[in-house]
């Protein structure tokens, strides 16, 4: 009896047009970093902090991927044909935490309100919840750099919202975090959004947790 109601139960998700996939059964493709490199909104440019992601990975047992960070970097000029859009750098998915559960199918499904991810999902490398809003210290607050849709703001309206273009680590500068629990002080829906909550109130690591974080950044598989 216990089989048929298992096999039912898989029949019932695979014809709700929902994979079929149990915890485990995916190998891991997205991480919260469970520390920061330590030097605020200075992560090493991009390519600093994707090899942050690489590590963190690589110590928690998976390689042979290539990893990279949710990051924005911004330009001096309206259509500044060296901004990079976190969106455009994370792959197609779909996209698993180290639980082997989806947060999201594709880039539209990431930043669409079906995604999955919240933070009983938004799991660091090890599989561990990462700090919410209620708990001390709070790190919910998530590095990105970017707008709801994924896509950097603009240097000519918003000068840095990328400390630097994740470069500074001084007391000027911001960078927009989103909050991986979704939980905000006001239920506003950027209050509770994943990528695009508010900006920091500076660069140093001091100044980034002020709002409740720790340098942390989301990391995806690209391949």
């Amino acid at each position: 009896m216990q089989i048929k109601i298992v096999a039912l139960t898989v029949g019932i998700v695979a014809m709700a047009g929902q994979p079929a996939v149990m915890a485990g059964d995916a190998p891991m493709g997205f991480f919260v970093t469970s520390q920061g490199p330590g030097d605020g909104g200075n992560l090493g440019g991009l390519t600093g902090a994707d090899a942050h992601c690489a590590g963190l990975a690589a110590a928690a047992g998976s390689s042979g991927r290539t990893w990279r960070a949710y990051l924005s970097t911004q330009g001096t000029k309206l259509d500044d044909p060296n901004v990079v859009h976190a969106r455009d750098r994370i792959g197609a998915g779909p996209w698993y935490n180290a639980k082997g559960i989806m947060v999201a199918k594709d880039v539209e499904d990431l930043h669409s309100a079906n995604n999955n991810l919240n933070k009983d999902t938004a799991l660091d490398e090890n599989g561990q919840m990462v700090n919410g809003r209620s708990e001390k210290p709070n790190k919910h607050d998530i590095l990105t750099g970017s707008r709801p849709d994924g896509t950097a703001f603009a240097g000519a309206f918003f000068p840095d919202m990328t400390c630097g273009n994740w470069t500074k680590n001084g007391a000027d500068g911001a960078a927009m975090v989103g909050h991986h629990d979704r939980v905000g002080p006001i239920d506003h829906s950027w209050a509770r959004s994943w990528n695009t909550a508010h900006p920091t109130v500076g660069c140093t690591q001091e100044n980034v947790r002020k709002t409740g974080g720790d340098g942390l950044f989301y990391c995806f598989a690209a391949d």
